[in-house]
């Protein structure tokens, strides 16, 4: 077969040859549970170990791919979103619609007192000790703070979330969770392995959960704009183990771009940054070349004000453009920023993008 015809069989393949190699590390989780399971090769603590950080490690992943699924562009297909994000949401006690209305507003009402996923450090009624003791709370318990805070957007009385039927579907995935975690529990209970079950799921589950709460941290703590390039963290890796853990999750650390177009395709991510940075030299994009540096950028913060928006020092937002969020935009700073908050310019090339456009994946160098 030609190089040209290689190419084409690419282009007309795009869920073959940019979604499905992303999930080879369930490979190696899969392998790690088992071994955590069974002792296998042996239940020395060193390969113990070893199997706990690459069981958490896929578990993170999963996490990354909840976030693809609720934007219901996983290969491609919304069923199979659904169906994949109602698996994971099960798994780890988030309904999949609840995840994906939070998701949904946390796009559009990026760093506001109304963006409930970064509740409560987005929140100004939020006091400083409160959101110091639950920011270092999240950190060892993320697999039960994440899901209370998600939770909110259902039961809480003062709820945007007012749709009957997703309100339904979203009881009805509570009850599938309440189900299924009985029926798994009981079956534990029954066959005495809760020690295996300790080992193989409780704590990497946990250490995930650690994995996951940083990544939200890097992306948004201390971030004061409400602008989706200027209020996150973007981090395009330019050591092969970023690229490579980028990769694995769906390139969500390409945050500001993935933010401003919530419907654009995850490996065309970094070209459009690099797109941003080469069209606006004047302004000082966070973009960092490792997690760890963007760590760093996020420390001061984390230890002294854990907040997003007016908590971390910006001034009231705007009002929004007219728009009723009921699902993700294709350009937020367009379709829902007010002029005021849109610091970057708004040209009508980025606002015509589709999600289909063709992109080329590659890495900028900044």
């Amino acid at each position: 077969m030609s190089n040209q015809a290689i190419a084409k069989f690419i282009d007309n393949n795009p869920i073959v040859f940019n979604t499905i190699p992303r999930f080879l590390h369930a490979v190696l989780g899969t392998l790690a549970i088992f071994g955590l399971a069974v002792g296998w090769p042996s239940d020395h603590w060193l390969m113990m170990t070893f199997w706990t950080l690459i069981a958490s490690y896929s578990f993170f992943c999963w996490t990354s791919c909840f976030h693809e699924a609720a934007h219901q562009t996983l290969c491609g297909s919304k069923w199979f979103s659904i169906l994949v994000g109602r698996f994971i949401g099960t798994m780890i006690f988030v309904p999949y619609h609840v995840y994906r209305e939070s998701h949904i507003r946390h796009h559009a009402y990026l760093n506001k007192p109304s963006d409930w996923e970064l509740w409560p450090y987005s929140d100004p009624n939020s006091s400083l000790w409160f959101r110091r003791i639950f920011c270092w709370l999240e950190i060892p318990f993320g697999i039960f703070t994440s899901p209370y805070v998600y939770a909110r957007l259902f039961f809480r009385s003062d709820s945007p979330l007012t749709n009957p039927e997703v309100r339904r579907k979203i009881r009805n995935e509570y009850l599938i969770i309440a189900v299924t975690w009985t029926a798994i529990l009981t079956t534990v209970a029954l066959t005495s392995t809760w020690r295996m079950f300790l080992f193989a799921w409780v704590i990497p589950h946990a250490i995930a959960g650690v994995f996951q709460t940083f990544r939200k941290f890097t992306e948004h703590l201390g971030m004061q704009s409400y602008d989706p390039l200027l209020g996150t963290r973007t981090v395009i890796g330019s050591n092969f183990i970023t690229q490579v853990s980028s990769y694995f999750n769906f390139d969500i650390f390409v945050h500001g771009p993935h933010h401003r177009h919530p419907r654009y395709r995850h490996e065309a991510l970094c070209e459009r940054m690099d797109q941003y940075q080469q069209e606006h030299p004047e302004l000082s994009y966070p973009v960092f070349q490792s997690y760890w540096a963007a760590i760093a950028d996020l420390v001061p913060s984390m230890v002294f004000n854990p907040g997003v928006g007016m908590n971390a020092g910006a001034p009231a937002p705007a009002v929004e453009k007219s728009h009723d969020v009921n699902d993700f935009v294709q350009d937020v700073a367009a379709e829902v920023l007010g002029q005021e908050d849109a610091v970057v310019p708004v040209g009508m090339r980025h606002d015509a993008t589709s999600q289909d456009e063709p992109s080329q994946s590659h890495v900028a160098a900044h």
